[in-house]
């Protein structure tokens, strides 16, 4: 069975980030988070980090829509550049 909370260093491993990155995340309260322990260490539910992920691929999905990508490859150099 997997475990109900995660450490912060569980969290950048799955998201490849910095533990930095996932402090932000958390402090900002955009990853969701509680606080443990007599030394207060950060625990992410997983589900908490499994609807942040989705909520990051609904953004994604939202900004590629609003912001195609020029469809004519013809403008394009034969390295690839504009």
């Amino acid at each position: 069975m997997a475990p109900r909370f995660l450490q912060l260093a569980d969290v950048c491993e799955i998201l490849n980030i910095s533990s930095s990155q996932a402090y932000a995340l958390v402090r900002s309260g955009d990853l969701p988070a509680i606080r443990v322990g007599g030394r207060g260490q950060w625990r992410v539910e997983a589900t908490q980090l499994e609807a942040y992920i989705e909520r990051m691929y609904s953004e994604t999905r939202a900004y590629v829509a609003a912001h195609p990508a020029p469809d004519d490859a013809s403008t394009l150099d034969d390295a690839g550049r504009a």
